[in-house]
């Protein structure tokens, strides 16, 4: 008995196939791709990772409540003990407020949760619920990284606007907090006004910014009411929020903060709550004690909103960072620092509040391997500790001394693939592929590359970088050799030759510039006319 067997495929044939498949490919990924069912995207859910357990977490709760009862706060302001006694604390005659857990307990149980941060365009608002993941920028970096002179210079009011208006075009960076300080801008009103401004007009973006005394939030809001077309537009979709450091550790009130926080309370404006203890410095050195100072101090601040405002939207910003307890400088790219940030996550879940932390706080002074390895570790553990806004993320340096356009351009990138791994694997009877393997194995050609399958998922499946480098070693040498670095400063010079976001109209820019006259220290042609 005779067998026919199959004439096995002749190399060209093989190739013809695999072209057909690699331009279906590209066919395919020049498609756009509706925002929900992008590969990576603004709120997948993260909590697959955490470092405490429950009991844990139980415990810290524990010592968190033991403390706010026995310890408590000093230096509260006349107008916050007012709030706080009225609400149920205590003042001491040693000038501290106490909090009794009854008092702590039912804030949490009452506190805004599952909110929304707006942005001026609405496809970038933010629900901030569960272990729902957005990644953002942050920081008062007082330097600005030039790459290629390998320098740090004094950063400026143009250097925020410029920032901002990267960060517009950046699918994995979904809000922008201030950060950088402009440091030619001496005098505080005109300091904190610029910054808001700049910050507004570069991006549509939610943003977050700070304010220096209580006496600057008002010309800010009046700004803002403007923009928004009227100060009930501005409280129904508020798309600033106010980084608060209303507290100085170890559980003492920063006085001016908490001025401004009574004022951006008044004024409808969300506040990031947030207490940035350094572990070994300003907070204790065992990573469990500095998460539960931080725990601790973040309550207090929102016993104080909700005693000004119940269910006013504040964020559980608990932003403990970590020594180098050889030097006392502070390491933001630790793998302390990873783990601290994780468990704050978990806190915030625990109490079922929005919750925010810093992560991407590289040491290194450039865009190098170490700030690399520094940001990949810290971002993408955050992320899978189900952290709603994680801030610093992306463009920092130094830790948090020197801020890198073109690192927002990479590090854009390495979010990118910190969403993938936080997003995970689905699944289902689809996805486990036995008829597509099936099919490949008995009666296709023995490879996946132009299957429907493969087809069908390349985009939804698959992340892909902008910049960083997939080519063979053939087209890199072809290609002139180009490393991360060089394709960022290409890409850094086109958007901002390019882009001058236009969200907020000539005609109302205008008429800010008509009322606050000379206070406005952005020019108009640096905006592109």
């Amino acid at each position: 008995m005779s067998v026919a067997l199959e004439k096995p495929d002749s190399p060209a044939d093989q190739r013809s196939r695999r072209s057909g498949g690699r331009e279906a490919r590209r066919a395919m990924r020049a498609a756009p791709l509706a925002d929900d069912i992008k590969p990576v995207r603004a709120g997948l859910e993260g909590g697959s990772y955490g470092p405490l357990s429950e009991n844990d977490r139980e415990r810290i709760h524990e010592a968190v409540l033991t403390l706010l009862e026995t310890v408590g706060f000093a230096n509260a302001i006349p107008s916050c003990i007012e709030a706080l006694t009225k609400a149920g604390a205590t003042y001491g005659d040693d000038g501290r407020v106490r909090f009794p857990r009854a008092l702590v307990l039912d804030t949490i149980k009452k506190a805004a949760r599952h909110f929304t941060l707006h942005g001026q365009d609405p496809k970038h608002d933010m629900l901030i619920k569960g272990k729902r993941v957005h990644y953002g920028t942050a920081g008062a970096a007082v330097h600005l990284v030039d790459v290629e002179k390998r320098e740090y210079r004094e950063s400026l009011l143009q250097d925020i606007y410029d920032a901002a208006r990267i960060v517009e075009g950046l699918d994995n960076i979904h809000f922008f907090q201030r950060p950088m300080v402009p440091r030619d801008i001496p005098d505080p009103l005109e300091m904190d006004f610029n910054t808001l401004y700049a910050c507004v007009m570069g991006t549509s973006k939610h943003v977050g910014t700070s304010f220096t005394v209580r006496e600057n939030v008002k010309p800010a809001l009046d700004m803002l009411y403007a923009i928004a077309g009227g100060e009930e537009n501005f409280r129904a979709r508020p798309f600033v929020s106010n980084s608060n450091c209303f507290v100085v550790p170890p559980m003492k009130f920063a006085e001016d903060a908490c001025g401004v926080l009574e004022a951006c309370v008044e004024g409808g404006i969300p506040i990031l709550l947030l207490s940035a203890g350094q572990a070994g410095a300003t907070a204790p050195a065992a990573i469990a004690g500095a998460v539960v100072q931080a725990v601790a101090e973040v309550l207090v601040g929102l016993v104080y909103v909700n005693a000004i405002k119940p269910g006013h939207p504040a964020i559980f910003g608990t932003w403990p960072f970590v020594s180098d307890l050889r030097t006392g400088a502070m390491s933001g790219g630790s793998a302390e620092q990873a783990v601290l940030t994780a468990a704050c996550a978990q806190m915030a879940q625990f109490y079922d509040l929005p919750g925010g932390s810093a992560a991407g706080m590289t040491d290194s002074k450039l865009p190098d391997i170490q700030s690399g390895y520094e940001k990949g570790i810290t971002d993408v553990m955050a992320g899978l500790a189900g952290l709603n806004l994680v801030y610093e993320s992306a463009g920092m340096h130094a830790s948090l001394l020197g801020f890198c356009l073109e690192s927002l351009i990479i590090d854009n990138d390495m979010l990118g693939h910190c969403l993938r791994c936080v997003r995970g694997i689905e699944v289902t009877d689809e996805a486990l592929s036995i008829d597509t393997i099936a099919e490949v194995c008995l009666n296709g050609p023995g490879h996946y590359l132009g299957n429907e399958q493969t087809l069908r998922l390349m985009q939804t499946e698959y992340f892909y970088p902008a910049v960083g480098d997939r080519f063979s070693p053939k087209e890199w040498n072809e290609k002139g050799r180009p490393d991360i670095l060089q394709r960022a400063i290409i890409e850094k010079k086109r958007i901002l030759a390019e882009r001058f976001p236009r969200h907020v109209p000539k005609m109302i820019d205008d008429k800010l510039r008509a009322r606050f006259g000379e206070i406005i220290k952005l020019p108009r042609g640096s905006m592109g006319g």
